[in-house]
């Protein structure tokens, strides 16, 4: 699941809170070159998030809390809060993994190729620019610019092995949510991570049912 951590990273530091005015035709198409441009975020940045983990060795989904930073525009930060605490630093070709009272695990992104794949490929997320983005991704939009979606399906090897797809979902400007299934291993269902981010964590604070919190990141308000 590690790779499937970090492509949400990656992909999360693309909000920021003080995001660029509505676009003025809610209804027209979400194209990808519009929702890139609306993604598109210089440094800093952070935002909150809550991160639903499924998987078959867990009964419940294990329901984490935290804070994406993007401090500058060569560091990415993952910050979780609870239910433990732990800061994940990829910066400079390296990533860290510090938690309280143990010493840092660092390992470079050499060792790990899909890493470096997703690196670049989700700054050139960042920077909005979809040439590079393609590099990586076969990239598809649907719905309108009110609500839309972005889909990312790896065509590099080393990614497509352990990622089927990221999907990007959000309403105008916002980003509020991504959904990053794992590739599916033998007969068991694929495992489905969710971040709420932006509005719709804020609407997420209270609701620990699977279903609802699956409702919320596919844009469909609570009751």
């Amino acid at each position: 699941m590690r790779t499937i951590r970090h492509a949400t990273l990656l992909a999360a530091l693309c909000l920021s809170p003080a995001a660029i005015a509505a676009p003025p035709e809610p209804a027209a198409p979400a194209e990808p070159g519009w929702v890139l441009a609306q993604l598109a975020r210089p440094a800093p940045t952070r935002t909150g998030f809550v991160e639903v983990r499924g998987s078959a060795l867990l009964r419940t989904p294990l329901r984490i809390e935290g804070e994406y930073r993007r401090p500058d525009g060569d560091t990415l930060v993952r910050v979780v809060n609870a239910p433990y605490a732990e800061t994940t630093t990829i910066r400079a070709g390296e990533a860290e993994i510090a938690r309280v009272g143990k010493s840092p695990r660092r390992f470079p992104l050499s060792r790990a190729p899909e890493l470096a794949g997703l690196q670049a490929s989700f700054g050139a997320l960042l920077a909005g620019d979809r040439a590079a983005l393609e590099r990586h991704y076969r990239v598809a939009a649907d719905g309108t610019r009110a609500q839309w979606t972005l889909t990312l399906t790896p065509t590099d090897a080393a990614l497509a092995a352990k990622v089927a797809s990221i999907v990007l979902r959000g309403r105008a400007d916002e980003l509020r949510c991504i959904e990053t299934t794992a590739v599916a291993r033998g007969r068991k269902p694929a495992e489905v991570q969710r971040t709420l981010l932006a509005g719709a964590a804020r609407d997420a604070r209270g609701v620990t049912d699977a279903p609802a919190l699956a409702a919320l990141c596919r844009g469909v308000a609570r009751g």
